[in-house]
């Protein structure tokens, strides 16, 4: 096994070094006061731990720790330090091993027995073919590769989930850690917040690790940014195949159909972001005026009943929207079905009166002109 050592304190170091010969079977390849990782990117490559000082004058270890995840995140981190406050903080962060100066062989003897074990299961780990990760976003978060069952990823804490989820709406594009840490921590003092900001980056990297082929969290410095590859976004793919659709036909309505199935809810719903409100109703506001055309096609084809299918889909979706279930009591009219124009229009009265606010004249005109024609 292969080794880096990073220590700002040259004595530390050493004895650090020292110690590590002496357990045998691991070779040190690099031995830092600062480690530029720039420079070395080459040589983090080859390594298999890194044994990492918190404490350092010129950047805190924790954050050194995910920029050098970014170019190996199979890498077994290995904090060592001399206070004992960071404990939590860094198995929240899954480091592989956190232990105090000075460091002894027994326990050193233990660490390492850990690594070589992470080094062979990977080793031995079997080859799986390149696939597309599909990610859900309709309603919640899940994931699914091809063949495989949906998978609810369990964050360590919300606001890591908020934080994928933000820069995953915007991949690619390169967001200050300013702005990102007004955005989740702004009741936090900057320092706190900052700290909050890498945890969540370093957490990330773990939890996304099974996935490390379709994501790279890159740190650029002042900012972050979060690349995709062989990722289906549900909402991202049904809005490009809507918006390039040609117009409703014979021919095209059942590529309609299999299109809208890709919109199984709001954009993030069931979480309550409020950057993700805006986006929410966009799509939100596609998906009706899709719905309202594809309602509106099977009904001058004389397809009641798909016709009736779409409508009920609007009213499921949005309770409020007066055209839907005043279509749906015109087609119930059409169709002979009193019952369901009573029920329809009284749903109707029900979600607008939880909403304050009173049903349109005109729908009320027609439904008491309706009434009043089937007493007579």
């Amino acid at each position: 096994m292969k080794a880096i050592l990073v220590d700002d304190e040259a004595l530390a170091l050493d004895f650090l070094e020292h110690q590590v010969n002496k357990v045998g079977g691991i070779e040190v390849i690099g031995k830092f006061n600062h480690l530029d990782i720039e420079k070395h990117v080459a040589l983090l490559e080859e390594v298999d731990v890194l044994f990492l000082d918190i404490e350092m004058p010129e950047i805190n270890g924790l954050e050194l720790a995910e920029r050098i995840l970014e170019i190996d995140a199979d890498i077994s981190i290995v904090f060592v330090t001399a206070f004992n406050d960071y404990a939590v903080q860094a198995f929240e962060l899954n480091a592989l091993d956190y232990v105090l100066k000075p460091l002894q062989i027994d326990r050193l003897k233990k660490t390492l027995e850990r690594v070589e074990l992470k080094v062979n299961q990977r080793i031995h780990k079997p080859l799986r073919e390149r696939n597309v990760l599909r990610v859900n976003v309709s309603r919640e978060l899940s994931f699914k590769l091809t063949n495989d069952k949906l998978d609810f990823i369990q964050f360590r804490t919300t606001k890591s989930r908020e934080l994928f989820l933000y820069l995953l709406h915007h991949s690619n594009k390169t967001f200050r850690k300013s702005e990102l840490t007004e955005l989740l921590w702004a009741d936090f003092p900057e320092e706190k917040a900052y700290s909050q900001l890498y945890t969540a980056i370093y957490h990330l990297r773990k939890t996304l690790h099974k996935y490390k082929e379709h994501f790279t969290i890159k740190n650029l410095g002042a900012g972050y940014m979060l690349s995709t590859k062989d990722v289906f976004i549900d909402l991202v793919e049904w809005e490009k195949q809507i918006i390039a659709a040609p117009r409703l036909t014979t021919e095209t309505i059942n590529d309609y159909e299999e299109t809208m199935k890709l919109y199984t809810g709001g954009f993030l719903e069931k979480y309550d972001y409020l950057w993700a409100e805006g986006e929410r109703f966009r799509l939100e506001q596609l998906w009706i005026k899709v719905a309202y055309e594809m309602a509106g096609y099977y009904d001058k084809q004389d397809n009641l009943e798909m016709s009736e299918t779409w409508y009920i889909k609007i009213c499921t979706a949005r309770p409020e929207e007066e055209d839907a279930h005043f279509l749906l009591m015109k087609l119930y009219a059409k169709l002979g079905i009193g019952l369901f124009i009573d029920h329809q229009y009284h749903q109707l009265t029900k979600a607008m009166k939880d909403l304050g606010l009173q049903v349109r004249p005109n729908i009320t005109q027609w439904y008491k002109q309706w009434k009043s024609d089937k007493t007579m």
